[in-house]
């Protein structure tokens, strides 16, 4: 009988003592999840933040090299292309020059251009005349398919664009500025001018 009021005193301390414990464990965690959360948040922006960025450089970076070889290409291309121009007009120059030899010689065995260029190549000529003609028309023909050929000055305005002129003489019935002679013939490979002839002009 002694003993019963003993525990009812003990027993209401002890839960007092757990209703104190649950209220102070429960109270704060609201905040701290939500400061977390915040946090964790705003880690996140910042990343996706930076990663954009690095993003936006590495696209740029790609476009300027993808321009700088673009234009790499078209330059190498181009350059290209002005070589193989040069190394032509180099074989044709050496082509138009051999020609140019050839014709002296036909002209000093007194055979007219137009007669070593058509017909039959004349059996009763010497040999070295027959080669000269045979080696005339290869050549012209070959000037030909690579699109050169020769044209005609005398009579014709002075055009500083194809003549250059030598001399200026006067000359009857002609007015100034006309071609009265053709010292070297003129070649180009349509509209380009590979070499202009030379002439005398009319004062």
């Amino acid at each position: 009988m002694t003993q019963e009021p003993e525990e009812r005193a003990v027993q209401p301390e002890v839960e007092e003592v757990v209703d104190a414990e649950v209220v102070s464990a429960t109270d704060p965690a609201p905040e701290a999840e939500e400061s977390a959360e915040a946090s964790v948040e705003q880690d996140l922006n910042a990343l996706v933040e930076e990663a954009r960025s690095q993003r936006d450089e590495y696209l740029q970076l790609a476009q300027r090299t993808k321009a700088d070889f673009d234009n790499y290409r078209k330059r190498m291309a181009a350059e290209s292309q002005a070589q193989v121009e040069r190394g032509r007009l180099e074989v044709v120059s050496g082509l138009i020059e051999a020609v140019d030899n050839l014709e002296r010689v036909l002209e000093a065995a007194g055979i007219e251009r137009s007669a070593a260029l058509g017909g039959e190549i004349p059996t009763e000529a010497p040999v070295a005349e027959q080669g000269v003609i045979v080696a005339y028309r290869d050549l012209t023909t070959v000037l030909k398919k690579a699109g050169v050929e020769a044209f005609d000055s005398n009579g014709q305005p002075f055009d500083p664009n194809l003549h250059e002129a030598l001399q200026a003489l006067p000359a009857e019935g002609v007015g100034s500025g006309v071609v009265i002679e053709e010292m070297q013939k003129g070649y180009r490979a349509g509209e380009n001018v590979i070499r202009h002839a030379r002439v005398v002009v009319s004062q």
